[in-house]
């Protein structure tokens, strides 16, 4: 089959910006990394507990500071260098690593250890994770390219998705999950590396209010006052309570409605996985961001049908090719509202918006909870078509939005000289 070197350099045309091409790289190791270790740290936790509950605990605690801290990490990355804070927090993250890698090695981890290691890693992920989706438009040399960084930067995590656990299960099975914690640790040296190999440009700081009350205040107001940032961040904090609730509950499909064993709890992920791959490597292929407001809408009711459909399937390929269609349709709508909100929202204000993003994003551990217990209650079929039915309306409220937010959108682009 031929291939179209076009096409092809069109996909990857932000990897031109050589400080974006380092980081890509850098991250691609360490994100594999990530993914190990959380496979690794659900094995230790069980291993260690044989409790469900204290699954849920540790993985609580884990992303419960995102939605606290991340409006802290925001305003710090408005207020100083990116570039060394993000070396920071990917150097504090290193140590987190190896210090489980030294506890499991040694013997002497408990469950007290891994609790308190997980809210250590939430909290540095709560600071880290907003100034790394600010720093994004600092590696990018062609502003047009933003998009395209954003879309590779999502296949990047969602490769890591698929091969990383994958390697944790080889590893635990044939040297321990201590191997995994090490591996994990010593994967971040990639990372910083490339931070430190980057020639970045200096950015103009503007003087901001030292009260950082003050500059969260500021970061909320100007969010929830400009109606594009507001209606993508309500429709982000919905999807993600809502939507994402299929993936505490994807073990009763296998084992209870479809009879299925791990195994069959492994395809699942994976076909959801593989749909998350295929969808960033879509919008990799983007050439311009113009249409992606359609996209939001499109994203969501696909999510939204992907659910229900699931939800109500007794059928093993069609809980698949569904679990297919929900980790395509919630890609899809992360990466689309990230590169809008990228785009429209001012530089000094990135970082604060950022990180209401982020914790847009973070009402998943929370919306886990409330759909583990809904399930009991009503069972876990009729809690997917309920989430599916919601991010369905969420996209409804959207879309009778879009010809008033492109009011507001339409002379930003006009701006930064994106037609559409």
């Amino acid at each position: 089959m031929k291939i179209d070197k076009n096409r092809f350099g069109q996909i990857l045309r932000a990897l031109k910006s050589r400080n974006f091409r380092l980081f890509f790289l850098g991250q691609g190791i360490s994100l594999i990394g990530t993914w190990i270790t959380q496979v690794a740290t659900i094995w230790v936790v069980y291993q260690l507990t044989n409790s469900a509950l204290l699954l849920g605990v540790t993985g609580f605690a884990s992303q419960i500071p995102n939605f606290i801290l991340a409006p802290f990490g925001g305003i710090f990355g408005d207020r100083w260098n990116r570039h060394r804070l993000l070396v920071i927090t990917q150097i504090l993250l290193m140590m987190q690593s190896l210090t489980l890698a030294f506890l499991a090695l040694t013997g002497k981890i408990q469950i007290w250890h891994m609790i308190v290691l997980s809210i250590s890693q939430g909290t540095i992920n709560a600071f880290e994770m907003p100034i790394r989706q600010a720093f994004v438009v600092e590696m990018v040399e062609n502003r047009e390219d933003l998009g395209n960084a954003i879309a590779l930067n999502s296949s990047l995590f969602n490769s890591a998705r698929l091969l990383g656990p994958g390697i944790a299960g080889l590893l635990i099975a044939a040297v321990g999950a201590g191997v995994c914690f090490l591996i994990d640790g010593l994967s971040f040296i990639a990372v910083i590396a490339s931070l430190l190999a980057m020639n970045i440009k200096p950015r103009e700081i503007a003087f901001i209010n030292p009260n950082h009350w003050e500059r969260l205040k500021e970061g909320f107001v100007y969010s929830f006052n400009f109606p594009p940032i507001r209606a993508i961040l309500m429709l982000l904090a919905l999807v993600s309570f809502m939507g994402t609730s299929y993936m505490v509950l994807v073990p009763v499909f296998a084992t209870k409605i479809l009879h299925g064993s791990a195994d069959t709890l492994g395809f699942l992920m994976a076909a959801s996985g593989v749909g998350a791959f295929v969808a960033a490597i879509y919008l990799s292929a983007r050439q311009s961001i113009a249409g992606i407001d359609k996209l939001i809408v499109l994203s969501s009711l696909i999510w939204g049908i992907g659910l229900i459909a699931f939800g109500i399937s007794r059928t093993p390929w069609v809980s698949l090719l569904m679990m297919f269609v929900i980790g395509f349709g919630s890609v899809l709508l992360f990466t689309s509202c990230n590169t809008l909100l990228q785009t429209i929202v001012d530089d000094d204000k990135r970082g604060r918006v950022m990180s209401l993003y982020i914790m847009a994003f973070s009402t998943i551990p929370l919306g886990n909870l409330c759909a583990g217990t809904l399930a009991e209650k009503i069972g876990a079929s009729y809690t997917l078509v309920i989430s599916g039915i919601f991010c369905i309306l969420g996209a409804l409220v959207f879309v009778k939005q879009l010809p008033s937010l492109k009011e507001f959108i339409h002379p930003l682009y006009a701006k930064i000289g994106i037609l559409r």
